[in-house]
């Protein structure tokens, strides 16, 4: 295995910045619009500047909610309180879903596991736009990591550009003016005693021969284009042509001449006063007077907007389709409410979702326990086998989780410590469980 060069390491982090920036203009809804014909455009003008029905947050939100770590077991089985307390102590148990969510949005987040000032484990999540890492091509191994970021100035403007190359032996500080790593100064070199990269990467990734994780909405690009163009559509016709226009017959217009902003007479090339035509009734008149004996009041309909909501209901449900998604997250609702049953087997779909992100980042959790058990205890990173408990994703109600929790319970299945534990009730007899503290970030991370 050939060891990374710094150079690669910081281009990995480059050839993927522009699709980074990509999901996450599409993430935070912030993205331009699309299918828009010129003549659309320049109708619009200034009047919708950004149009986002955000189907790609929505899309996250209902996986992530669903990944929630509950603890640790070793290889016995039995709950690792050793390694609970220090996810605890590192915030993981508030920060992971961040994790989660960053990995399913852009594809891959990271995990960075180091030792404090007192020798304690310490984790940070860290985003995929700041953090890479280089894998052998045939064990997948990482083989080195590497941090990236800008300083900025207390005026606003950016700094200097710092590095942080993880290697299994030794970590390495550099610093630069610009954004080429080769040209930058070695500020400090430490030793790795853990003799393993302490930094974990998750990777949303349904194939193993994906180089880069894969966006959970990426699917979901084209189908929300496709919405907002038709949002932007229904809003303009709303602004040009849903209103009902009025029209009347037999009135004398009436006949302003048009003055500027300091109120004097417009003039036209031969210095004539430019005299506008407009209507007798003012748009906020209630009350409106004909005297033409032959006069005519009238309305004319205004523009059907409804074949625009079916043009949306068909890109909801294929929305739908392709990222799991059931209709009642979607407002596809019928005019009968769902019964609970009904709603669990609509969620099918995201359920098995969820359970396939909880084998993919299970991964990863039980490397950043590895990581924290060695600097906890000592040893080899693969000298531990920690093993993650998820919560169960399936949608359930406190009396259906209590009386599947119960039934396990009789039956022998589930110890009552176990019972407690996935019901959310402490166990008297262990105590109160520590408060998290702040992390104190030590040389290397």
């Amino acid at each position: 295995m050939n060891e990374p060069t710094n150079a690669e390491l910081d281009q990995a982090l480059n050839v993927r910045a522009p699709a980074l920036f990509r999901l996450a203009q599409y993430y935070a809804g912030e993205q331009p619009l699309a299918y828009l014909s010129p003549d659309a455009r320049k109708a619009i003008g200034q009047r919708f500047d950004r149009i986002a029905v955000n189907l790609p947050r929505l899309a996250v939100s209902a996986i992530a909610e669903r990944l929630r770590v509950v603890g640790f077991s070793d290889a016995e089985g039995k709950r690792d309180q050793t390694l609970w307390e220090a996810w605890v102590r590192s915030d993981l148990d508030q920060t992971s879903p961040a994790a989660h969510r960053e990995a399913l949005g852009l594809g891959e987040s990271a995990v960075i596991v180091w030792a404090d000032a007192r020798g304690k484990a310490v984790a940070s999540v860290e985003s995929g736009s700041q953090v890479a890492v280089y894998r052998d091509a045939g064990s997948h191994e990482v083989l080195a990591a590497v941090k990236r970021w800008t300083e900025l100035r207390p005026d606003g403007t950016e700094g200097a550009t710092r590095w942080v190359v993880y290697r299994p032996d030794r970590i390495e500080h550099l610093v630069g003016d610009g954004a080429q790593i080769t040209a930058a100064k070695v500020l400090r070199v430490v030793d790795n005693p853990l003799l393993a990269v302490p930094v974990v990467p998750l990777t949303n990734s349904d194939r193993p021969l994906d180089t880069f994780g894969v966006s959970e909405f990426v699917d979901l690009i084209p189908v929300v284009d496709g919405i907002n163009k038709l949002t932007a559509d229904m809003l303009t016709a709303s602004e040009f042509g849903a209103r009902p226009r009025r029209w009347a017959t037999g009135l004398e217009l009436a006949e302003e001449v048009r003055r500027d902003d300091d109120g004097n007479p417009v003039l036209d090339e031969d210095g004539e006063e430019i005299v506008d035509v407009t209507n007798p009734i003012a748009e906020n008149d209630k009350m409106m007077v004909n005297e033409a004996e032959g006069g005519k009041f009238g309305q004319l309909p205004g523009a059907d907007l409804a074949g625009y909501q079916t043009a949306v209901d068909v890109m909801l449900q294929q929305a739908s389709a392709v990222s799991g998604l059931p209709g009642h997250y979607l407002g596809l609702n019928t005019s009968v409410p769902a019964s609970a049953d009904a709603i669990r087997a609509a969620e099918a779909a995201l359920t098995a979702r969820a359970e396939a992100r909880q084998a993919v980042f299970g991964r990863a959790w039980e490397q950043v326990g590895r990581l924290i058990l060695a600097i906890e205890n000592g040893g080899e990173v693969t000298d531990y086998a920690p093993r993650v408990r998820w919560a169960d994703p399936a949608t359930r109600s406190a009396a259906q989780e209590a009386d599947a929790v119960t039934k396990l319970h009789a039956a022998g299945i589930l110890t009552t410590e176990e019972a407690r534990e996935r019901l959310g009730i402490e166990n008297p007899a262990a105590g109160p469980k520590p408060a998290p503290t702040q992390t104190v970030t030590g040389d290397a991370a």
